[in-house]
């Protein structure tokens, strides 16, 4: 199973891109996108930006995203 997790493209040189998502960093190709600017959301699947996501919809997944990580947290028993 693989989870889409919106990036937010911060950097662009040539063909690649430096993505973020909650302060980690890499780098993946944007071979498959035409116009990806800096500021853009994308969803990255095997090192390539495969679809731009709407800014409000990249936060609210990241949002639920946060809700679910911290649902789970709390369900470990420690």
């Amino acid at each position: 199973m693989c989870l889409a997790i919106p990036s937010r493209i911060v950097q662009i040189e040539g063909s690649d891109a430096t993505i973020d998502v909650a302060g980690v960093q890499r780098r993946t190709s944007l071979m498959l996108l035409e116009d990806a600017q800096v500021g853009d959301y994308v969803i990255v699947h095997a090192g390539f930006a495969i679809q731009k996501l709407d800014a409000q919809a990249a936060l609210e997944t990241l949002a639920l995203l946060r809700e679910a990580a911290a649902a789970a947290d709390k369900d470990v028993p420690s």
